[in-house]
């Protein structure tokens, strides 16, 4: 069961964020709906997620992780007795509302400007969301070597993943970070707003649930998404020829780690002393 859902929820992804990319994107381009508003608005749906999605560093009462929200309305007894959750989600709208208000000060002052820096900060989020879901997965099946074995906490295997991630994005990024910005599709500052906002939910949603993702899988689904709108902003030029091949990679990958993984259990369990 619980691999029909995480296969159910693979699938879905290129939909959902492909879908939502779209529509950001197509929101963003129209010129009848003003800067100030669009993206103050989506600026402060970010700020409400951020401001409740579990992190482990913060503390929460019979729980092993708490929210930004969350411990504001402890703080200031927001949440009190009989209010617990309506007081976090009071305190997570007031800081989308703080988001919106300096995101639209932002733009009014210089709407350049003002997307160039909500475009940077987002970027920060997603890479921020992909490390969490990376490392998770790179080092997961370690756990029980450090924990039993090792005798070592779990925050020398976050340490561990930490260095590897920035290793790996120091010397292996650049030709991704080409590809993702020419090759799939030709993205201008609000496209990249609509691709970075889905990627971010859709990730941390799969976080939330447990479920092992791709974020390549996610990233490029809304970037394609995005490079799909038309409009006098730029146009997309998404290239179906690597969307293409990128798509039968994906489906090539899942069937041929599935498939090695298999073989490989069944030769080491065949081995003397390993079975």
């Amino acid at each position: 069961m619980t691999y029909a859902k995480i296969l159910g929820f693979w699938l879905a992804i290129p939909v959902v964020e492909g879908v939502l990319a779209y529509g950001l994107a197509w929101l963003l381009l129209d010129e009848t709906i003003p800067d100030t508003l669009s993206i103050p608005l989506l600026a402060g749906a970010v700020g409400y997620a951020l401001a409740n999605i579990q992190l482990s560093f913060l503390p929460a009462p019979q729980s092993e992780q708490g929210s930004i929200a969350g411990v504001i309305s402890r703080q200031f007894d927001v949440a009190s007795t009989g209010v617990g959750e309506a007081g976090i989600a009071l305190v997570g709208s007031a800081i989308a509302l703080l988001t919106v208000a300096v995101v639209h000060w932002q733009l009014r002052r210089d709407v350049t400007t003002g997307i160039n820096r909500m475009l940077v900060a987002l970027a920060l989020v997603v890479v921020f969301t992909s490390g969490g879901s990376q490392v998770g997965l790179a080092t997961g099946p370690l756990e029980s070597v450090f924990e039993s074995a090792l005798s070592l906490p779990s925050l020398y295997l976050l340490g561990l993943g930490g260095l590897g991630i920035l290793l790996g994005g120091w010397f292996r990024s650049p030709r991704l970070i080409q590809a993702v910005a020419r090759e799939y599709a030709s993205l201008g500052p609000k496209r990249s707003i609509a691709a970075f906002i889905p990627a971010f939910l859709v990730a941390q949603a799969a976080i939330a649930l447990g479920y092992p993702i791709s974020f390549n899988k996610v990233m490029i689904s809304s970037i394609v998404g995005a490079g799909l709108v038309g409009g006098s902003s730029g146009s997309g030029g998404v290239s179906t020829t690597k969307t293409g091949y990128t798509v039968g990679a994906w489906i090539a990958s899942m069937v041929g780690g599935g498939a090695i993984s298999f073989a490989l259990y069944h030769v080491l369990a065949a081995l003397p002393g390993l079975g």
